[in-house]
């Protein structure tokens, strides 16, 4: 059954982080400090202030869930101000491999270009091997590494939207 991806709702606060925790549980003894950045995993929902949340659902309960952080918003420094940003992408493990992931990054491009960006950004380190290997299949192409993340190295990722995000993004190298 293909997902059913939707902006997410106040009711589905509790699902996205129990999701996000699932999500990156996996990870937990390759973060340097795993208690306090499941912390900030586990307030996924929190993101939702500022930006909006995309879930998919499959059979009424939330399978996935991504943050799409819109041009001007708040965002980490290592993002240009005017880039919109994937955050956050997580899909629950027991539902991995029939697309979600794919689905959600759509969405936010979709988003992006409602926005009238030329690009998209987003941050990941090579430990999340099978999101890395989508975003390239995708036509995201790293920039530049970014300071580790709790002991991890992470590289900041750009897709080109358009021909002036393509000379955005040779720029910014």
């Amino acid at each position: 059954m293909s997902p059913l991806v939707r902006p997410a709702g106040l009711a589905d606060a509790a699902a996205i982080d129990q999701v996000a925790l699932a999500a990156f549980a996996q990870y937990r003894d390759h973060y340097s400090d795993w208690e306090t950045f499941s912390r900030g995993v586990g307030a996924m929902s929190g993101f939702g202030r500022f930006a909006e949340l995309i879930v998919a659902e499959t059979g009424g309960r939330v399978v996935g869930a991504v943050v799409y952080v819109g041009p001007g918003k708040p965002k980490p420094d290592f993002f240009a101000p005017e880039w919109p940003v994937i955050r956050m992408l997580v899909v629950d493990p027991e539902a991995r491999g029939g697309g979600i992931g794919r689905r959600l990054t759509e969405a936010c491009i979709e988003r992006a270009r409602r926005d009238a960006a030329p690009l998209i950004a987003l941050h990941t380190t090579p430990i999340q091997a099978v999101a890395l290997a989508m975003y390239l299949r995708m036509g995201f192409r790293e920039l530049r590494p970014i300071a580790p993340i709790f002991g991890l190295p992470y590289s900041l990722y750009l897709l080109a939207l358009d021909e002036q995000g393509e000379s955005q993004s040779k720029q910014a190298r």
